[in-house]
């Protein structure tokens, strides 16, 4: 197989903007040439590489050579770099959830941001491995140890989360403290559908059903649900200590504080560009978050 690069990269743009018409439209060429250079890679390949759904998606042949797509692209982008240092700086996708964005990734990110430009993805600190493994991003914060297929991992460290709510709202729904049945009645506030944190401290103290939910898909926002007492919720010491410290919040259950642990996958492949950013995000890591026994 010697698969020619605009193959590989009709391959890839299809498969990032959903459709051959739009990898048409960005790699300024019509749907016929994109069609084309696609069943000659398929041709070359002997293996579909494309379901061609709405969106469109690869296959996991297909995935393969997306990664390989944008491994090129980026080895490209820096030797560029090297030959015409004047010239585009090299874009790095990466996948962040929103905790970490709103709190230590930012400041990291913002150190290097004369070299590279990011293409910051917010996900799920569970669901990352999926970005890196379909080569939409080239590097994650995640809760994966296990390194995903062509990736390095390296542990970053824990964030630790407490349940805290507004003065006003513990003393109306905790008047005695809490207990499973004061929690299966006060409201809670959760960041969506996919955010356990909350299910899984009452889980762990045994209540039952689901209490009233608030929904705030917002770092930000749900920090200030929580402040303006919509309800309890699990935040963050990085983004809740000070608001603890003037009284703003309380800890509901000193017992109830919860680590996850955090781990920076990126792709093996070495690249200037790529190994600043894993050197920055590590050295925030080192300094923000709390260290883990292995």
């Amino acid at each position: 197989m010697d698969p020619d690069l605009d193959q590989l990269r009709a391959l890839a743009a299809a498969v990032e903007h959903g459709s051959l018409d739009a990898a048409a439209r960005v790699l300024h060429v019509t749907p016929s040439a994109v069609s084309q250079r696609l069943r000659s890679l398929e041709a070359a390949t002997g293996q579909v590489l494309l379901v061609r759904s709405r969106p469109a998606r690869a296959t996991p042949a297909g995935e393969a050579l997306v990664r390989a797509a944008r491994q090129v692209d980026l080895l490209l982008a820096d030797a560029a770099r090297e030959v015409a240092p004047a010239g585009a700086r090299p874009v790095l996708p990466l996948a962040v959830n929103a905790d970490s964005l709103a709190t230590w990734v930012l400041p990291a990110l913002a150190s290097i941001a004369d070299d590279v430009l990011v293409d910051v993805r917010r996900e799920d600190q569970t669901g990352t491995g999926t970005l890196l493994r379909d080569g939409t991003v080239v590097a994650a914060v995640t809760t994966e140890a296990q390194p995903v297929a062509g990736c390095r991992v390296t542990p970053l460290g824990a964030m630790r989360y407490r349940p805290v709510a507004a003065p006003a709202l513990a003393v109306r729904w905790f008047p005695d403290g809490v207990s499973p049945s004061a929690l299966a009645n006060a409201p809670a506030v959760v960041f969506d559908r996919a955010d356990d944190l909350q299910h899984a401290y009452l889980r762990r103290r045994r209540v039952d059903g689901t209490p009233p939910t608030h929904y705030v898909p917002s770092s930000a926002d749900f920090l200030t649900a929580v402040l303006l007492g919509m309800g309890w919720g699990m935040l963050p010491d990085l983004q809740a200590g000070r608001h603890l410290g003037s009284g703003a919040l309380v800890e509901l259950d000193p017992a109830g504080a919860v680590d996850v642990r955090l781990h920076w996958q990126r792709w093996a492949l070495r690249t200037p560009a790529l190994d600043a950013l894993t050197d920055a995000v590590l050295a925030a890591a080192r300094r923000e978050l709390r260290p883990v026994r292995p």
